[in-house]
Formats: structure tokens, sequence, C-alpha cells
């Protein structure tokens, strides 16, 4: 009895890291009001104020949707080397940056 509850406490920890991990929920509400402000200023600064392109490409939903949301979510979280798009990992967890190529696929929010 004493080494099947010895076995059974040894493998618990093994089995907990087999489960898949919990998805990641939304920013909260704050937090989502903190990256809008991020994404309009900091991104409206290179990919224009309403997102139509300048030194960047256009982040509107039609310039967007033959994209993989993968890529899209690299390019904000990673950037992209040779080019003047930085990496936002600082800034942004990357479900957070998943979240923001969702809101552009949406068409970005107005206030």
């Amino acid at each position: 009895m004493r080494l099947t509850l010895f076995l059974a406490a040894a493998l618990l920890p093994a089995a907990a890291l087999a489960q898949p991990p919990a998805s990641v929920a939304a920013p909260t509400p704050e937090r989502q009001k903190e990256i809008v402000h991020l994404v309009r200023q900091d991104c409206g600064s290179c990919h224009g104020m309403n997102f139509g392109g300048g030194l960047g490409p256009s982040l509107k939903p039609e310039a967007l949707r033959d994209k993989p949301v993968e890529s899209l979510v690299a390019t904000i979280y990673g950037g992209r080397p040779g080019t003047p798009m930085p990496p936002w990992h600082r800034f942004l967890s990357e479900s957070e940056a998943e979240w923001v190529v969702e809101r552009l696929l949406q068409g970005f929010p107005a206030e």
C-alpha cells in the first residue's frame, strides 16, 4: 500500500505536466484600454494614424485577411529583422499580440 501511494505521489507531478496548458484569458478591460492606446500611438506612427499605411503597410482588415494569423502575431511579438518593424515582446504578451491581430482583422476600435 505504501509503495502504491509513493508511486502515485511521485507520478502526480509528471501527470500534471502532461496536461495541455489552459487557454490564456483575454486582457482585462483596463489592459485592453492600454493596448488600444499603444496600438493607436505606436503602431499608428508607422502604419498611419488610421492604419491605412505609411512607413509600414496598411493594417486595415482587407489588407490583412489573406495573411495567416500566426504570422501576424509573430510579426508583432518578434518584429521583422531587417525592417523597421521592432519586436513588441517587451510590451505585449504573445496572447495580447493575438488579441491585437483579432481586433485589427475586425477593424481596430475607433475609441
